[in-house]
């Protein structure tokens, strides 16, 4: 599904990536964890085929990048990243912000099969917005437009689901609400990629986690091997414990109980 070997990045005297490996099995739901500027957004956009590499090999979908048109293989894949909600005109009706996503349209300028304002509507019933079908972009809250993006994304039936921070900027509620809207899609044949840098964002629905920090990824594997206070302050350089609730890690700063 997603193989990544020995990925370098040079920009300058900079490594911007340094050796980066990374195996993303088909049907598996990982999380790409780390801090801020750690280069998890530029694994992203080589996986999407927007960067290449220094060195190394990318191989998504059974298709190798160098030997391939990365336009076809983007076609069977999904992705949500913070600059793709500004593209939309606000006042447009949801249905039709979803409805683009089969055609890959930003705008609706034709009239569309009867069908796939159908399947727009379905996609929306499947993240709980089916009732704000006709109501104008704008007028949704952050969450519920970023829901709208997930159900877009599914009218092309993607292979791979690759989602770039998708709880920035939401409280508490709202972020609850999209993270459970997405567990929705966990039946799918589907594998997902999640990039975020907080650790509760991490339900049950993901099974695997890879921690990154300085361009490289530190660890990689099953979240329970991978979610550990040992790997955790290595990423944050912090001291670190964990908890698990229903199977979803929550973390405490500090070493006591």
């Amino acid at each position: 599904m997603i193989h990544l070997k020995d990925l370098t990045l040079r920009r300058g005297e900079r490594d911007i990536l340094r050796g980066v490996d990374l195996h993303v099995e088909p049907g598996q739901h990982w999380v790409l964890l780390g801090r801020n500027g750690c280069g998890k957004t530029t694994v992203l956009e080589m996986i999407t085929g927007y960067l290449f590499p220094t060195s190394g090999t990318v191989d998504v979908l059974g298709h190798r990048y160098g030997q391939v048109d990365v336009r076809e293989v983007r076609k069977n894949i999904g992705y949500i990243s913070p600059s793709l909600m500004e593209k939309f005109t606000l006042r447009d009706p949801v249905w039709e912000i979803v409805a683009g996503g089969a055609f890959a349209y930003l705008r609706i300028y034709e009239q569309l099969p009867e069908e796939i304002k159908e399947r727009s509507i379905l996609e929306l019933e499947r993240v709980g917005l089916a009732h704000t079908a006709e109501q104008p972009f704008g007028t949704l809250s952050q969450g519920e437009r970023k829901k709208v993006l997930l159900a877009r994304t599914m009218m092309s039936s993607p292979q791979l689901l690759i989602l770039d921070e998708p709880c920035a900027g939401l409280d508490l509620y709202e972020r609850e609400k999209f993270l459970d809207a997405l567990a929705g899609f966990a039946g799918r044949e589907l594998s997902m990629l999640y990039v975020t840098h907080h650790i509760e964002e991490i339900v049950p629905l993901f099974t695997h986690v890879a921690l990154m920090a300085d361009g490289r990824i530190t660890a990689q594997g099953e979240k329970r091997e991978v979610l550990t206070p040992r790997q955790l302050q290595e990423v944050y350089d912090l001291p670190i414990q964990v908890d698990w609730a229903d199977h979803r890690p929550w973390i405490r700063v500090g070493g006591g109980k």
